[in-house]
């Protein structure tokens, strides 16, 4: 029995120790402090729960704090020729209520006559309506027929299977629509938007008279140091900056949609083009959703004016068509340039205001997300947000 060679192995394993301690990657823990990121969790609930909750009172500061930054540089011009504060102020806000009532105005007839037609509307509607429910019950009808034919079949064959008990098919019927009650709630929800519109007029106005006021007061919350001063100013003036090309934009593309959508329904000759080329417009304003019901309005109304699904179906889709344009190649463009944001981002994040805000969420997410981008550039802390929403 020879012993075993104890150095040699030991010279061995000193050898080999080495390549080994090579060949296994050297790993350092990750140091997460669990405090923390509960504490980052529990405050991001609370914070969306606070946004649910006080929802009427920051959609109606948002609305006014927009209108007042896109008003502002009138303001600031009649102020620079000589016209005190107060009056320009004045003559903005009654400049705003002239062009509004003006339009209305304009648009009376077309109005008046698409309203006249709401009843023929509702009437087709509804006559569809029943024509798809009675083809779905006589559709259910066949089927049944079908099954108790096969049952009858299936039981002759096998006569010695005891007799089996008929199955009773109860068909509850749903309420039927009442036009009453949808105009009721609708009156409803106008009231409620009139009496927002009011608060978001006076505190534009407020806004604009108190000029450069908040501005100050920001400057001087900011600190006593000279650093964080400027810090602040840019902040204000790169928000500035960023909701007047904001706000800039969307008049230019919504503009552009009425006129191309107007251009577009004179020339199919659908009836009142320009109302409908209004409603464009204005319906543009909310991301994705607005241009899908604008297209859906239109088919139905090129539908009850022409009796033909095909000539409906050609103005949803010249609609959808004008829409898809502007929103690829006008608004993507003037997006680049004036925010440089990842588009990415931004649709997600859109989609987080509309499931927290519903409607308002989509028009008011854009906005909100570049507010965020221009205070995380400038704040240390917030450079990761700022990384991940830019290009």
């Amino acid at each position: 029995m020879i012993p075993p060679s104890l150095p040699a192995s030991s010279s061995g394993n000193s050898a080999a120790e080495p390549a080994v301690a090579d060949a296994i990657p050297h790993t350092a823990p990750l140091p997460v402090d669990a405090r923390g990121v509960a504490l980052v969790i529990m405050a991001t609930v609370a914070l969306i729960f606070a946004l649910n909750w006080a929802q009427p009172f920051l959609i109606t500061l948002l609305l006014g704090i927009l209108f007042a930054y896109t008003l502002n540089p009138l303001v600031m011009w009649l102020e620079r020729i000589r016209i005190p504060r107060v009056v320009g102020t004045s003559l903005v806000m009654l400049a705003v209520i002239c062009a509004l009532v003006f339009g209305t105005y304009a648009l009376r007839g077309q109005v008046q006559r698409i309203i006249a037609q709401l009843p023929e509307a509702a009437s087709k509607v509804s006559t569809g309506l029943d024509k798809m429910r009675s083809g779905q019950q006589s559709n259910m009808k066949h089927v049944q027929v079908a099954a108790d034919t096969i049952e009858k079949a299936a039981s002759k064959a096998d006569l010695s299977a005891p007799p089996k008990s008929r199955t009773t098919h109860v068909v509850i019927d749903q309420p039927a629509f009442k036009l009453s009650n949808a105009l009721l709630v609708g009156s409803k929800g106008v009231l409620t938007i009139m009496g927002q519109a009011a608060m978001v007029f006076f505190l534009v106005f407020f806004f604009l008279l108190g000029g450069d006021l908040f501005k100050r007061k920001l400057v001087r919350l900011a600190g006593p140091t000279l650093s964080r001063k400027k810090i602040t100013v840019h902040i204000l003036d790169d928000i500035n900056n960023s909701i007047q090309k904001y706000m800039f934009m969307l008049l230019v593309t919504n503009v552009l949609v009425g006129l191309l959508t107007w251009v577009a329904l004179h020339w199919m000759g659908l009836e009142n083009a320009g109302a409908w080329a209004v409603a464009a417009g204005l319906l543009h304003l909310i991301p994705y959703a607005g241009p899908a019901f604008t297209a859906a309005i239109l088919g139905m109304a090129g539908f009850m004016q022409f009796d033909s699904l095909t000539v409906g179906l050609l103005i949803a889709g010249a609609s959808l068509l004008i829409a898809t344009f502007v929103g690829t190649f006008v608004t993507t463009w003037m997006t680049g340039k004036f925010a440089k944001m990842n588009m990415a981002a931004v649709f997600v994040s859109l989609l987080f205001w509309a499931w927290l805000w519903g409607v308002w969420g989509m028009l008011l997410g854009l906005p909100i997300i570049v507010i965020v981008k221009v205070v995380s550039q400038h704040v240390e802390q917030l450079h990761p947000v700022a990384e991940l929403l830019g290009k």
